[in-house]
């Protein structure tokens, strides 16, 4: 059983990432099983995306919901996300983050807006080979912040041994998104792997 949690702010595309990495397993033939916990997403609040990927020939996944202590990577496009859901990852697992921090509405509001260098020190910390990837500079090779979803996936399948490659995700792409977004969105993935020089 693999599991991979999938976390940022409403509007950043987790939904789609589990819908891509759902769509690459069954493309294997693995057992799926996906469930979202959503908190005030459309405001900005935190979206979780849990998959649960029956890898070692499973015949069944009961449970949607990944408990803590078991997912084997996370990827988060929001670095304070990744921390919000840090006791979900198992030792010796994975976290593939943004760097960019989004600023939710209480930090605009207050005297001091919140940074992500304290949480991005504390992730390096708790997670050693945690990867931080430089989201701005994606977002610019991309052309548009709208794919940073496919590219963070892509991130985290090229850096985490997790059996799904990067060309299946392509193909994913291709299957479970409008045909009008594919080229973006491989662009996106072609955008990740060089930021990795791969």
């Amino acid at each position: 059983m693999l599991n991979i949690m999938i976390t940022g702010v409403g509007g950043q595309g987790t939904v789609l990432a589990a819908k891509l990495l759902a769509q690459a397993a069954e493309a294997r033939n693995w057992r799926v099983r996906t469930a979202e916990t959503i908190g005030m997403a459309q405001r900005g609040g935190s979206v979780v995306s849990h998959v649960r990927l029956g890898n070692d020939g499973e015949k069944r996944i009961d449970s949607p919901l990944i408990a803590h202590g078991e997912a084997d990577l996370i990827i988060a496009f929001e670095p304070a996300e990744a921390v919000r859901v840090l006791p979900y990852l198992r030792e010796g697992g994975c976290v593939v983050t943004a760097t960019s921090a989004v600023q939710p509405v209480t930090a605009a509001l207050s005297k001091e807006p919140y940074t992500a260098g304290p949480v991005l020190d504390y992730l390096a910390q708790a997670v050693p080979g945690a990867v931080l990837v430089d989201d701005r500079a994606l977002i610019e090779k991309i052309g548009s912040p709208k794919a940073l979803n496919v590219a963070l996936l892509a991130c985290a399948l090229a850096c985490a041994n997790v059996g799904i490659s990067v060309d299946e995700l392509r193909e994913a792409v291709v299957a479970a998104v409008r045909p009008q977004f594919h080229e973006l969105n491989l662009r996106a993935v072609d955008a990740a792997l060089a930021s990795l020089g791969r």
